[in-house]
């Protein structure tokens, strides 16, 4: 009997050993996929030198907005299936591309510094300068960690240049080129954002992109010229109301946030959005766009999750592209900031309790303030209260849509990215922003819905969390009223 029960104990014994031994062996696994490892940081210069004296390039006030003097972090992943040539070495092509357009997109290469005057930024153009671009590996497949699909993941972090506030200063524009085993790649890029915004920067990596698939000339030649196309006017006047969302704090740069902030990815399919709109319709008796009622539906979901105090004003603010609205309207190749941010401002009480088609209806009417006279205000603000300290204030939620930013065409010969993923916080003067964002084509090209980035305080996002999943089973959050 006790020779019975010595055997049983060994079995168990060896049993949990054994589980104990593929527990160690899978975190080795997992570990050796977190491991990010550099191989050399290189410095690319144009191909041809594109002046032959140091000189100054004067920035706009939209890209001296103060809520914008921030590094912007952000990834593409490219899949090896998809290739043109399987011998392309990843960081060759893209750095000879680089190189290429380099040439027309000098300032790239520029060292951003602040006037004695002012204090504003401007950028210094100095003959042998150069972009950095780090080599890095992977020992594993990209399909392995999901094609970079999880933002939860946050080795992730390790693919993309992480620079402080100095060196984003320095080096306003820096590269990372991860190759992964499979022989896909990540493309990982810091810049700073008065450099340009989505749709400016996106231009130049289109640009390089052309380069590396053969192109010898750009389609759109680009326009720099900022201070001149968005100069004050003379006198300045501010003629909307702007300081009712804005908050003047003199040494401050907004940003700030003393609680722990973390991210989470939700799947929106359509049908859970036709009958949000649907309700929304009913309610209200006027359509809305994707943005306009998920934008409602979040902000609202995460003001009550937070528990802000009810008497605290809360804001939405979301970029809309002023290029066409502005009198004239700027050239086509101009690729520095050229949106204006656009806000909606309700105490938190209020934003919780007023019925959601209400919202919903002071956001779609938000738009409407998109006029020259808007920049044009906001622009003049900025040049009488700049140095007095221009932030957005606190409780603000920035919204931003990532699905028609032309993404898909960034292509250097292996196709067109298979996710798109911004690490960024710090936008519009928002730490807890939320990305729109297409599903990653790496799994099939799901075009049922798409995802949504959201960052909220730790202690919210249950809340958070739960109102996402009443949403996908009924997709009437609230009773009609």
């Amino acid at each position: 009997m006790y020779l019975s029960i010595w055997i049983i104990y060994m079995i168990i014994i060896y049993r949990s050993e054994q589980r104990l031994s593929h527990q160690l062996y899978s975190n080795q696994t997992t570990a050796g996929k977190m491991e990010v490892k550099i191989i050399e940081t290189a410095l690319v210069h144009p191909s041809t030198p594109p002046f032959h004296h140091d000189h100054l390039l004067s920035l706009s006030h939209l890209d001296n907005d103060r809520n914008l003097n921030v590094t912007f972090r952000y990834l593409r992943a490219y899949d090896s299936s998809n290739r043109r040539d399987a011998a392309a070495d990843p960081f060759h092509v893209v750095t000879t591309a680089l190189s290429a357009a380099l040439v027309h997109y000098y300032p790239f290469a520029g060292t951003l510094r602040r006037r004695d005057s002012d204090g504003r930024l401007e950028l210094h153009c100095e003959v042998g300068r150069g972009v950095p671009v780090v080599r890095a590996e992977v020992d594993c497949s990209l399909q392995s960690v999901n094609y970079l699909d999880d933002p939860a993941e946050l080795w992730i972090e390790k693919l993309v240049p992480d620079p402080d506030a100095s060196e984003g200063l320095a080096d306003p524009f820096v590269l990372q080129i991860t190759m992964f085993r499979c022989g896909g790649f990540s493309l990982g890029a810091a810049v700073h954002h008065s450099l340009g915004d989505g749709l400016g920067v996106t231009q130049f990596f289109n640009a390089m992109a052309a380069f590396a698939r053969g192109s010898t000339q750009l389609s759109v030649e680009p326009v720099w010229d900022r201070a001149n196309l968005l100069r004050p006017r003379d006198p300045p006047r501010v003629e909307f109301p702007i300081h009712e969302y804005l908050t003047l704090e003199s040494g401050t740069a907004g940003y700030r946030s003393s609680e722990p902030v973390c991210r989470e990815c939700f799947r929106v399919k359509e049908e859970w959005l036709d009958r949000l709109k649907l309700f929304l319709h009913e309610c209200s008796g006027h359509n809305f766009t994707t943005f306009e009622a998920l934008g409602t539906f979040i902000w609202r979901a995460k003001v009550k999750a937070s528990g802000i105090a009810g008497d605290e004003k809360v804001k939405f603010v979301y970029a809309m592209n002023m290029r066409k609205v502005v009198k004239p309207p700027l050239p086509a190749g101009y690729w520095g900031n050229g949106c204006a941010p656009m806000y909606v401002q309700l105490s938190a009480k209020d934003l919780v309790e007023r019925p959601l088609w209400e919202t919903a209806l002071l956001i779609k009417k938000s738009k409407h303030n998109a006029t020259d006279e808007y920049v044009r205000s906001f622009i003049d603000f900025q040049e009488l209260n700049y140095e007095k300290g221009i932030t957005a204030g606190g409780g603000v939620t920035g919204f931003t849509d990532w699905r028609h930013l032309g993404h898909s065409t960034v292509d250097f010969g292996w196709g067109g990215p298979v996710t798109v993923l911004p690490l960024s916080r710090n936008i519009l003067g928002s730490t807890e922003p939320c990305f729109f964002l297409p599903f990653s084509s790496a799994k099939g090209g799901n075009k049922d819905g798409f995802q949504v980035l959201v960052h909220a305080k730790e202690a919210a996002m249950a809340g958070l969390k739960a109102e996402m999943e009443e949403l996908s089973q009924t997709g009437y959050p609230y009773p009609p009223s």
